[in-house]
């Protein structure tokens, strides 16, 4: 007699795998960051998944896993802004913020044509760096402007070759592990027969979430 039915397995098996690569790669990312860095910048590991688990999963996988990892970025390393007052003062909610927003974007290249699509996957986890990177330096310029602060942003052409691309380059780098990661020791078993997309349908699209 079974006391768990393939759907409720396949459900458990996604919390579990999700809270494992979390906390993983949320303590390799505190831990070593002067392993991971070049030119300045340091390789952003959870960035790289939630956009994945996005990619390859669907909007609620990527919206909640997003959400959970940047509760868990705000806790181990929450951002500092200068405030209207002058004052440094550190921030709440905006790791949960930016990974929702990086899950959710990367959950738009997931199609029915690009099921598990590898090679696309990377071209994902770029362009949201993209939007991530922009974003971030319109904010932060507004901002100091806002706060009366000298801003020590560089010009736009000088943050494009030296934050951008070294950005780019290492989150790319990062992506390859991660994607064979989340392809063969993942949250969604391909072990039977079933096409890869009624695969994804059937345990993705956020039916994990109703245990």
């Amino acid at each position: 007699m079974k006391l768990m039915g393939v759907d409720t397995r396949a459900r458990i098996r996604k919390i579990i795998v999700y809270a494992i690569y979390i906390i993983l790669l949320s303590s390799l990312q505190v831990s070593f960051p002067d392993k991971m860095s070049f030119a300045g910048q340091t390789a952003d590991l959870m960035f790289v998944f939630v956009v994945l688990a996005g990619y390859f999963n669907g909007f609620w996988d990527g919206a909640v896993v997003g959400f959970v990892s940047g509760l868990v970025r705000d806790v181990f390393s929450p951002p500092a802004v200068i405030g209207l007052d002058g004052d440094v003062r550190v921030t709440a909610f905006i790791g949960a913020l930016t990974l929702f927003s990086a899950g959710i974007i990367g959950s738009a290249f997931f199609t029915k044509r690009m099921h598990r699509n590898i090679p696309f996957s990377i071209v994902a986890v770029i362009f949201v760096t993209v939007c991530y990177k922009t974003a971030g330096y319109v904010l932060i310029y507004g901002w100091s402007s806002l706060a009366g602060a000298e801003s020590s942003l560089y010009t736009p052409l000088t943050a494009f070759v030296y934050s951008f691309l070294p950005q780019l380059l290492l989150n790319t780098l990062a992506a390859i592990p991660l994607i064979f990661l989340l392809r063969f020791l993942g949250p969604v078993s391909f072990k039977n027969n079933a096409k890869q997309d009624e695969v994804i349908d059937k345990q993705g699209g956020g039916t994990w979430l109703g245990i």
